[in-house]
């Protein structure tokens, strides 16, 4: 079974940066295509963006494309997101997750292991 534990959440000012970490443990982290989903109070799971297991494709909605750079490393059992340019819209619990077998690689649905979740808030 995949353990994920996200951090890197904060509070920020419009314009800002943060980057989110997603440190995972498991044998098979390595197969995993990972994914960042947000949530934000009463709205549904949103996808962010993807990463396939090797780490030479990616996905991104188009909310985000431009601003936001998922990347991994394996060595380190390690996903991130790096997050520039945030807007108050961005603001939500930030989720990562990993993907085995099928699916969408946007859809929460596919996913079948989840960290607990960072909180982003950027504020006007």
């Amino acid at each position: 079974q995949v353990q994920l534990v996200g951090s890197g959440g904060g509070l920020v000012q419009a314009g800002g940066s943060l980057r989110l970490s997603c440190a995972a443990s498991g044998r098979t982290f390595s197969r995993n295509t990972m994914g960042w989903f947000r949530q934000a109070p009463g709205k549904e799971r949103e996808f962010v963006a993807a990463i396939n297991w090797s780490g030479d494709s990616t996905y991104y909605a188009d909310s985000v494309k431009g601003r936001f750079t998922i990347s991994r490393d394996n060595a380190k059992n390690t996903v991130y997101l790096q997050m520039n340019s945030l807007k108050p819209e961005d603001t939500a619990g930030y989720y990562c997750a990993a993907r085995l077998g099928g699916g969408s690689q946007v859809d929460a649905r596919s996913y079948a292991y989840w960290g607990q979740g960072t909180q982003v808030t950027v504020s006007s």
